[in-house]
């Protein structure tokens, strides 16, 4: 009779997490007999759960965690204190409901906290606030579109 193995195997986890950095996937699942691990570059917690059915949380490793931001298009340098990027992954929308005008405009002057959009993680709807005063030079997002955690989203100068 096989022996159950107790505890988690940490190196199924790197594996996973070492094949999310190798094929810039964005999450992998992988179940096998009652055991089911999945890793995500959604946040810094990837969840294992466990047969009894709690969820036990563990600490991402840096490199599958991070993802980097959307970079500039070709001749044109952001400084990378004026962007917005993206906590998280989802689906990102510019207005608070379908046909209602957008949190924000190319142009227009924003202050600290401000919303400036909206990513729906989970059936959640996370504001995305302005880190700082001053004027949106460029959104770069769809609405409606997936974003990826490290997205450059908005560009405050």
């Amino acid at each position: 009779m096989a022996e159950k193995k107790s505890g988690i195997d940490q190196a199924l986890i790197r594996d996973l997490a070492n094949i999310l950095n190798d094929t810039d996937l964005t999450e992998i699942e992988v179940e096998q007999e009652d055991l089911r691990i999945r890793v995500s570059r959604a946040g810094t917690t990837q969840y294992v759960q466990a047969p009894m059915g709690a969820p036990v949380a563990y600490a991402a490793p840096a490199a599958a965690a991070a993802a980097p931001a959307a970079a500039a298009p070709a001749g044109q340098t952001r400084n990378p204190d004026n962007v917005v990027s993206a906590p998280m992954v989802g689906t990102a929308y510019l207005a608070p409901a379908p046909g209602s005008a957008a949190f924000i405009q190319v142009g227009a002057s924003v202050k600290e906290g401000q919303t400036l959009l909206i990513i729906e993680a989970m059936k959640t709807m996370n504001q995305i606030p302005a880190p700082k005063s001053g004027t949106v030079t460029e959104i770069l997002v769809q609405d409606g579109r997936p974003v990826e955690y490290g997205e450059a989203l908005v560009v405050i100068e």
